[in-house]
Formats: structure tokens, sequence, C-alpha cells
């Protein structure tokens, strides 16, 4: 389940609010906010990890997708995981096959669902960070995802109930914003490789200016339930200089019916 309507509503307004073309703010941008590294600004990845966080060569989507020619195509990919490989267990594995076999009707983001940390971060759409003195605030193109950070040591560890994008909470180590994600819905995956967690998953986020518009990124999954081990994924993310460059919404619900309801129709879709 995802934030209650008033704080979801909050965070549109907040980064309505402070959203700013990226060229004002490489004119106007402080190196810091409250004495921290200010991370404020669209960020992206420019990686292959949406399609699989591991190595993964070249290849085609099979027979549902041949009118579309080499568009319908997995680009190769190094891995991006610290030492190459998922260590999953054995029947986890099994599962994660099952997932792959499946896409791309078994990927919640193909059903518009929001994609769960850390998939948001590495999806092949912008996000915007929103930093001020208190929470810190994280909005994503796709399907309208957004989360709080919250930065209050006071705030509980976890959240009620889970939740799509988990429930964060951070802290500053020096120069590091360190941002622990709990609650998190085991419905999300954590690519379209069918690579998953359960709902027993923490990660562990790291996001370090490393400089002006690189941030370096580090989720470390635990997940005791489906790997026999936390394992780490690394990568860079680049600020979005464009003079024109902004969040826009990708609300992709509309492009999703046909896929949920088609069947129920008079002359269901095949």
């Amino acid at each position: 389940m995802g934030m209650s309507l008033g704080r979801t509503a909050a965070i549109a307004v907040v980064a309505a609010a402070l959203a700013v073309t990226a060229g004002a703010e490489a004119q106007e941008r402080p190196k810091r906010v409250g004495g921290h590294p200010n991370l404020n600004g669209i960020w992206q990845a420019q990686n292959t990890a949406y399609w699989n966080l591991e190595a993964h060569s070249a290849e085609d989507l099979g027979d549902k997708f041949w009118k579309l020619g080499a568009i319908a195509s997995i680009a190769a990919g190094d891995s991006v995981v610290n030492g190459g490989t998922i260590p999953y267990k054995p029947d986890a594995l099994a599962q994660r096959d099952e997932n792959r076999t499946g896409w791309p009707e078994a990927d919640p983001v193909a059903k518009c669902y929001m994609p769960g940390i850390p998939r948001a971060t590495y999806q092949p759409f912008p996000f915007q960070i929103v930093q001020g003195d208190g929470d810190i605030f994280f909005a994503y193109a796709f399907a309208k995802s957004n989360r709080a950070v919250h930065m209050n040591p006071k705030v509980d560890d976890q959240a009620p109930i889970d939740q799509w994008m988990g429930w964060s909470k951070g802290h500053w180590e020096g120069d590091t914003l360190v941002v622990r994600v709990t609650s998190n819905d085991d419905r999300t995956w954590l690519d379209r490789a069918g690579n998953y967690h359960s709902n027993e998953m923490v990660v562990t986020e790291r996001y370090t200016l490393a400089a002006p518009d690189i941030i370096q990124y580090e989720a470390t999954i635990e997940d005791p339930q489906v790997f026999t081990r936390a394992w780490t994924i690394s990568m860079p993310l680049y600020r979005r200089v464009e003079p024109n460059a902004e969040l826009l919404e990708y609300n992709c619900v509309e492009f999703s019916e046909p896929l949920l309801y088609g069947k129920f129709l008079k002359k269901p879709i095949e």
C-alpha cells in the first residue's frame, strides 16, 4: 500500500513549489544545505540496470514483439552488483526464473504499479530530490511515485503496513546521505529480469555527491528469506543539466488498462 493521500498531496505540492530548471539551479545552487551537500535537482541513471542488475547479453524479447524488430530488444549490459551475481537461495532462484519466464505480464511495472526501492532509482526515467532543513523528498516520473525520507531520529523505524515505496528513514554520515528503507511490499521487483525480494527486505541506500553533477549511489539489500547474504549494487547518477530540465509525470495507468482488464471485455484483447 502506498502513502496516504494527504502525504502524497503534500509531497506533490512541495516538489512542484521547489521545482526549478537545471539551468537556474546551476547558477543559484548553494553547495551545502543545512551544513550538508546539496542534492537538490533532477537525477537519472544511465545504464542497463533497469533490464537486469546482473551482466546480460543482447537478446530479443521473443515472438511477442517481433514486429518491433530491433526496437524491442535488450541491450547488453554490465553487472551493477558488487561481485557480479545476486546470491539467491536455490528455491528463490527458481522463483526468479519463473518470474523471468512470465515477463512482461508478470512484471508489476507493466501494470503501472509503483516500482519500489531501489528499482525506482535506475528506471529509465528521471527523479527529483527536494532537500531542505528537514525531511528530504523524492519524486519519480514513473506512476507518480514519491516518498519522504524521514530525517527525525524519533520517527518510527517501520511503517504499520508494507508499502509500495517502503518506509524511508535517513541520516547523514559525514557527507553521505544514508537511507534505510523498510516495510517493503513484496509485490515489487528489482528489475525487468524477474529479480525479486520478500517483505523482509531491508535496503540501505547511500547517496554521496562525487562531483557537482554526479551522485555515487549504493544500495545494500538484506533479505534472509530470499538471499544467502547481504549484497550491494552501485552506480553513478547524473544530474540533468539541460536548461529546460523538469520532472514530467509519466501517468501510465491508461496504458496498463488493456493488460489488466482486456480479458473482461466482450471481445477480449489477446
